[in-house]
């Protein structure tokens, strides 16, 4: 590190961190737009979204919503708390953050039950194949790449843009409305956690990507492999988003249960 990073300005506020990583932000904005304005959220929010498709994005991106919690751990342990302020920081916020990611896993639960998924739908069910390449792409970065890298490809990307688009999903009444009023509550605690506890939870990791890093990284790779990670991870999420979108949506949907595929009814409770 060539110079220490201490934020003075608001957590909230782009121009509080260096400018190399503003830099990366202002790179990778339209990538993030492409996730956060993603068609299958538009039709989620208008509560238009087909059966079949919303199905297939609830069983898909179950991995990474279970292994999350996983990803953050794996970065615990490179954090070495002698070395300074950003490894201290990271400490706090990843021991902070896992128990609640964990309970996170319980409301993706509830919600894919209020759309009518099983337990062994999320655990043998059909998923894309995309939404699996983003989850061995967060699990590849969290055990093999330095902290700032990986913290920036899921905390904060990953986790960003999916409060955006939660929230934007929230700023609808017509899915939640699409509900039984005795499941509602229960099926978008998921949505409603995120579009708010996201709102900070991805600029905190920001803030801890510039103290590790510093205000003059000594090494243009450092920062480059950083842009790269981000970009990645919204990459991996548009793709999977397309085919959750664009897949079948036929009645009845192929799914793996007891090493058998077979075929799930595809009903909804609404």
């Amino acid at each position: 590190m060539e110079s220490q990073f201490v934020r003075t300005g608001p957590l909230m506020d782009l121009a509080s961190y260096p400018q190399w990583l503003q830099e990366i932000v202002a790179a990778c904005s339209d990538a993030r737009r492409s996730v956060v304005a993603h068609e299958i959220f538009q039709q989620m929010s208008e509560g238009v979204l087909p059966a079949a498709a919303m199905r297939r994005f609830l069983a898909s991106f179950w991995p990474v919503i279970e292994q999350f919690p996983q990803y953050m751990a794996m970065n615990l342990l490179k954090v070495q708390y002698e070395l300074g302020a950003g490894h201290a920081m990271a400490r706090k916020y990843l021991i902070r953050n896992i128990r609640v990611e964990q309970n996170h896993v319980e409301y993706w639960i509830d919600w894919s039950q209020g759309h009518g998924l099983s337990r062994d739908d999320l655990w043998f069910g059909w998923r894309s194949s995309s939404a699996d390449a983003l989850s061995h792409w967060c699990w590849h970065t969290c055990e093999r790449d330095p902290l700032p890298v990986a913290m920036a490809a899921t905390n904060y990307a990953i986790e960003g843009a999916t409060g955006e688009w939660a929230a934007f999903v929230c700023d609808s009444s017509a899915y939640e409305h699409g509900f039984p009023e005795d499941v509602r509550k229960q099926a978008m605690k998921w949505l409603r956690v995120h579009a708010h506890y996201d709102d900070t939870h991805p600029w905190e990791a920001l803030e801890i990507v510039a103290t590790l890093v510093g205000h003059r990284p000594q090494r243009r790779r450092d920062v480059a492999t950083i842009e790269s990670a981000i970009a990645k991870s919204y990459e991996y999420m548009r793709a999977a988003f397309d085919e959750c979108l664009a897949g079948p949506t036929t009645a009845r949907m192929p799914y793996r249960k007891a090493g058998r595929l077979e075929a799930a009814p595809l009903h909804i409770s609404s």
